[in-house]
């Protein structure tokens, strides 16, 4: 049994994962900040990525085939569109960079430290 592959280890490396998936699409917004229509998106929340749930795909045009999963992000419901369209609020992007910013070091400090509790329990220290 590879120890590495489950329990904490392998919930810090999805956790990881998601983290950087959702700064790839943090950055997706902040880069179309200007562009007319553009809806912001964000990744779906990691507790339903862990419990299995199957995502709904994104629509973003009524000629698309409505079916179920697939997609790993959503549309984020804005609060304000700018009078071309635009919903991005960098304000609102910049915080939820900043939260993402976090739980990455939090994730990776817990696999840090349960990678050197690991290799003390086997006698690997260094």
């Amino acid at each position: 049994m590879d120890a590495t592959r489950t329990g904490p280890m392998a919930l810090a490396e999805r956790r990881l994962a998601w983290l950087e998936q959702r700064q790839r699409v943090l950055a997706q917004n902040i880069a179309n900040a200007d562009t007319p229509g553009y809806q912001p998106r964000d990744a779906t929340p990691f507790a339903r990525v862990l419990a299995g749930a199957q995502p709904e795909l994104a629509r973003t045009s009524p000629r698309h085939l409505d079916t179920p999963g697939g997609s790993r992000t959503k549309r984020d419901r804005a609060a304000e569109t700018a009078p071309d369209g635009n919903a991005v609020s960098l304000d609102r992007e910049a915080l939820k960079v900043a939260e993402t910013d976090q739980a990455h070091a939090l994730a990776l400090s817990l696999h840090r430290r349960w990678a050197a509790m690991f290799r003390t329990a086997l006698g690997r220290n260094g």
